[in-house]
């Protein structure tokens, strides 16, 4: 029955900072010596904005954040840079997608981890591409397509001035259901080493 939190100071209209107190409870899937580490006080600063999108069912937003500073971090930056979140969750589609990160190659740990800092190498390689003619044509780098830049990469001849990549126009915020597109094929799925399936496959094959 206790508050949960204590209002410390206004920063503007629905834009406050204020204290949280910690739990009595230990969360799920934390250690007790994880939990007693916590502090028992943290101040965040809350702020909530409308949206006003056709489409969205959610009518305002409270963002908590430790950037409490409302000169350095207008409330207004902040509710935009939330809003951009994500392009954050499709660049690590990119690794995984794009350049075919999902499965690993390799069948040893060293070989996977030599993979991992293999494609780390391209991707960087990629975003310096895109930062570079964002900045010589004056746009933001996210304007850049990743794919055009992998393409131009994987394609130009070592020494091959860089082109002029088309700008894509500023994305309103998307809206896309949560399903998959493609039905899943009816075979099951691959439990065990296949040149045990394939012996089985003989054996069935040459039984009378």
């Amino acid at each position: 029955g206790r508050p949960r939190s204590r209002w410390i100071r206004s920063l503007g209209r629905e834009d406050q900072v204020v204290e949280w107190f910690k739990g009595y409870q230990l969360p799920p899937r934390m250690t007790a010596e994880a939990f007693a580490a916590l502090p028992l006080t943290i101040r965040v600063r809350e702020l909530r904005y409308a949206v006003n999108r056709p489409g969205v069912r959610v009518r305002s937003v409270t963002l908590v954040t430790t950037l409490h500073d409302p000169v350095v971090y207008p409330a207004d930056a902040l509710a935009e840079l939330y809003q951009s979140r994500w392009r954050v969750e499709t660049n690590p589609a990119h690794l995984k997608t794009t350049l075919g990160m999902d499965v690993p190659r390799c069948q040893t740990e060293a070989g996977v981890r030599r993979e991992m800092v293999m494609y780390a190498v391209v991707y960087n390689l990629v975003r310096v591409v895109m930062w570079e003619a964002a900045r010589r044509q004056g746009v933001r780098p996210d304007r850049i397509s990743f794919v055009v830049a992998l393409r131009w990469l994987a394609s130009a001849p070592p020494g091959t001035p860089l082109t002029v990549f088309v700008v894509n126009p500023v994305r309103r915020p998307r809206i896309e259901p949560r399903c998959k597109k493609r039905r899943a094929k009816k075979y099951p799925y691959m439990t065990r080493p296949r040149r045990v399936l394939r012996e089985e496959i003989l054996q069935q094959a040459l039984a009378p």
